[in-house]
Order: structure tokens, then sequence, then C-alpha cells
């Protein structure tokens, strides 16, 4: 699977923005466990936490549910975080994100300060970083947080909708897999490829669920205005600003109630 280059992350970030809302966003990740039959002689390596042996489809989705980066065949008994850190895309990410082509810093619509890196969104599996967003820990949070936690969940789900589309689809994981562990990582090579040629192909047959646009950007009263350093938590802080300010959606504190 081709990474993509510069232009393509730019528009999978526009397309992010249209349907969730979540600006500089170049997709959701998350890992789904694919079920096989337990390999000769592999111990418990691929027995998950569910209590079946699995191996793992590791994935980044974009807005019309394309997976435009997969890593597959980590064994079952893995975390997400440490099947992420194992991967090619997370040293690349990470080390040098050149080799990603992932664009250069900019503006969030609406805003002159400051410029901010593009990120994935990913749940509490995923350690927080430059370009991996996370939600905020805890219960007892502030009313920002919240928000920003139920932007990011939003955003988050076009990757439980892509494997779910995934599995649906493709009724040969309806099952275990009962072949050798590089035939397994063949099939779900082959699944992904052609899972991404029909969403293509069929693009407009399937939406987001939730009335998702919001229109007329104002400037920012100065909420972005001192920036604390780019580390990862100052980064998500200035996103969940954002969302409370210039780019808050009408329906997101009624949201953060139910």
């Amino acid at each position: 699977m081709a990474e993509p280059t510069n232009d393509k992350w730019l528009d999978i970030s526009e397309h992010f923005m249209n349907v969730t809302n979540f600006p500089n966003c170049l997709g959701a990740i998350d890992g789904k466990h694919i079920r096989i039959i337990k390999p000769a002689h592999s111990g418990s390596q691929y027995y998950n936490y569910k209590h079946f042996f699995s191996m793992v489809l590791l994935a980044v989705c974009d807005s019309i549910y394309c997976f435009t980066t997969v890593d597959i065949g980590d064994y079952g008994k893995n975390n997400d975080s440490s099947m992420f850190k194992n991967s090619i895309f997370f040293k690349k990410l990470i080390i040098n994100k050149k080799q990603l082509n992932i664009p250069d810093d900019s503006l969030l619509p609406g805003t002159s300060v400051p410029n901010l890196p593009y990120v994935i969104v990913g749940d509490e599996a995923f350690g927080l970083s430059q370009h991996i967003m996370r939600p905020y820990a805890g219960k007892n949070i502030t009313i920002k947080k919240r928000v920003f936690n139920y932007r990011l969940s939003r955003a988050r789900r076009l990757i439980e909708c892509s494997f779910g589309i995934l599995s649906n689809k493709w009724r040969i994981f309806h099952r275990p897999l009962n072949v050798s562990e590089n035939f397994a990582e063949d099939i779900i090579k082959a699944c992904v490829i052609l899972h991404n040629f029909v969403r293509i192909r069929d693009e407009n047959t399937l939406t987001f669920e939730d009335t998702l646009s919001y229109q007329g950007f104002t400037n920012m009263n100065g909420i972005l205005d001192n920036i604390a350093g780019k580390t990862p938590t100052s980064i998500r802080d200035h996103f969940a600003d954002y969302f409370m300010d210039v780019g808050q959606v009408p329906w997101q504190l009624d949201s953060i109630q139910k």
C-alpha cells in the first residue's frame, strides 16, 4: 500500500474536517483482532485478552473509511500501544516524519496563531505525542476536556466503522482463519486492498451518522494567542481551547451531558 503524498494528506485532512469537524486530522487509528486457529508451536503468543487466538490488524483510516496505513501480523497477546510502537509507521512518525510526507504545521480554521501539527486520533491505548491525540484521562475533568474527548471520540469512530465495514463485507472474517501465519497475513492484506477499492467506488453510499456541518468560522478571541511550547500536552490543550471557541459545534455541550 503506497504511502500518501503530502498533497494527499492535505486532501485527507480537508475531508476529515468536513465530515467530523476535527481540523488538522490525518485519520483515526485502532487495532482489530482477526480470529485465527492457533498456529502450531505458537504457545500463547496469539492468545489475546478477549480469550481467543488472533492476529492483529493495526490501521489508520480516512473520512471515507479507506485504510491509508496498515500494519499486519502482530501477535494477539500484544496491546494496541505496544503494537503501534513496534510498527514501521510509528518509527517513521516519531523519528523521521518526512518519510511519511506529513504536511508542515498549519493554522486551525479561523485562527491566526499558533501553527499546530497534523495529528491522528486514537483511544486511551495510544500514547500522547506530537502527532497522536488521545483523550484526557479521568472522570472528574473540566467541561473543556470533556468536550475535547467528545470531539475526538466522534472523529475516532471512523476507524471503528471502517473495521465494521471490512468484517461485514468480507465474510471470511466471520470465522477463524485456519491457515498458516503467512497465508493469514496475505488474506488480510488482500481484503484491505479490496476494501479500499470498493470504498472508493462506492464513496457516496455510506455517510457518517450525525449532523456534522458547521458554518461561519470567526476570529479567535485570544484563547490561542499565548503559546506555551509545542509539547504533546500543550498541542492537545490548544485543540481543546479551539473546540470551546471558534471550533465549537452547536450540539457539543448537550452531547457531553448525555
